[in-house]
């Protein structure tokens, strides 16, 4: 019995020596193929989207991405590879597959905000999970200028059409709103004693982002970096959307806003206490063309869950994010996807009042009436 518990404890030693000089083993893991194992209905539900968007998503990032040189080491050959394969050498063993990391950050936008269950699903560490999320969001972001844009001169007047056949108010080509964005509460280290200005009026942290849509509901603009705390008003007021229109880049046509905005000459508001048929008639047509912009924060924070519920990363990964959605958003309306189901972990009931708390009203505000104002009511008077 004594030889038994000497030898146990002389290999005891051993294995430990071994750490000592060779470091932990390392672990591999076992990881499955998502893109080519799931069924396309099972897919879309994990993913919220279809096979035939993310690959052509794959397609864009790889084209979008500076090459790098990589050199191999088994064959001494050198590879000019896009950006997305060097971010984990796709010549290390059990390397990260470029798809299988969009997947994984894809699975992250529909997860509750979690790395945990990121790197669960596909197989990985969280901190290679932070990793990949974090690089693959900012090469999605890359592509905002690409899908989410004003509309050119020469689209004017499509898109006006476009808000014109919803209720016929005419010369609208887009509506603008804020939407409140769950984050935790920023680290005393990266905002100093400023951290509660992230606090909004419904007392949780958050980033008041403004968006503003086409009558399609796809995005034409997005300010994602004001705190919970600042005005909607604010934050139109220094934006670069402001400055177009008052130059004079989109002549003769509207924006479209709740009363939390002044009103101007391009950017319309409900009158506070409408007279009269034609004033009823503008406000009636004027709220139900701007419900566009509620509609499409609605269907992006449902195809993303993600932006009802928040997350937990840094402050930069986190504005990154609500591009890089935006995008993903607009992309998904130019491949004609449907609105998918909700993940089966996902209470509809939860995300929908969360999407309601995010949706802050504004106090109105009084405005001044304006010569276009009338104009319109003289409009209205004449259907």
């Amino acid at each position: 019995m004594a030889f038994v518990e000497e030898e146990f404890f002389i290999d005891d030693d051993l294995d430990i020596l071994d750490i000592v000089e060779f470091g932990f083993p390392r672990k591999v893991y076992n990881r499955t193929n998502h893109f080519e194992d799931l069924d396309n209905l099972t897919f879309f539900k994990r993913f919220r989207l279809t096979k035939n968007t993310v690959f052509h998503l794959l397609e864009l990032i790889e084209c979008s991405q500076s090459c790098r040189c990589v050199f191999d080491n088994n064959d001494n050959n050198l590879y000019v590879l896009p950006f997305l394969f060097v971010i984990t050498c796709i010549f290390r063993n059990n390397s990260v597959t470029p798809i299988d990391q969009l997947l994984a950050v894809l699975r992250f936008y529909v997860s509750a905000g979690h790395l945990s269950t990121v790197s669960d699903f596909i197989g990985t560490d969280v901190s290679t999970a932070s990793r990949i999320v974090a690089k693959v969001t900012r090469a999605i972001a890359k592509l905002y200028p690409q899908f989410v844009k004003m509309p050119d001169p020469n689209d004017f007047i499509e898109a006006q059409t476009d808000f014109y056949r919803v209720v016929s108010f005419p010369r609208v080509i887009g509506c603008v709103d804020g939407t409140n964005i769950r984050i935790q509460s920023p680290a005393v280290a990266v905002c100093g004693e400023d951290a509660e200005i992230f606090r909004n009026r419904k007392s949780y942290f958050s980033i008041n982002t403004q968006l503003t849509c086409s009558a399609d509901l796809k995005f034409i603009n997005v300010v994602a970096r004001w705190p919970g705390s600042t005005h909607d008003s604010t934050i139109f007021n220094n934006c670069a959307l402001k400055a177009q229109f008052e130059r004079g880049d989109y002549p003769n046509s509207y924006l479209l806003g709740d009363c939390g905005y002044p009103m101007r000459n391009y950017f319309l508001t409900p009158l506070l206490n409408p007279n009269g048929r034609a004033q009823q008639l503008y406000n009636n047509s004027l709220i139900r063309t701007r419900i566009s912009i509620e509609r499409a924060i609605g269907v992006w924070k449902r195809r993303f869950p993600i932006m009802a519920y928040g997350t937990r990363l840094k402050l930069d990964t986190i504005l990154t994010i609500i591009v890089a959605t935006t995008v993903l958003h607009n992309l998904a309306i130019d491949m004609n996807e449907p609105e998918p189901p909700l993940p089966e972990e996902v209470n509809i009931n939860e995300l929908h009042y969360l999407i309601e708390m995010g949706q802050i009203p504004e106090v109105p505000q009084n405005n001044n009436a304006h010569q276009h104002v009338a104009q319109l009511i003289n409009y209205f008077s004449n259907l």
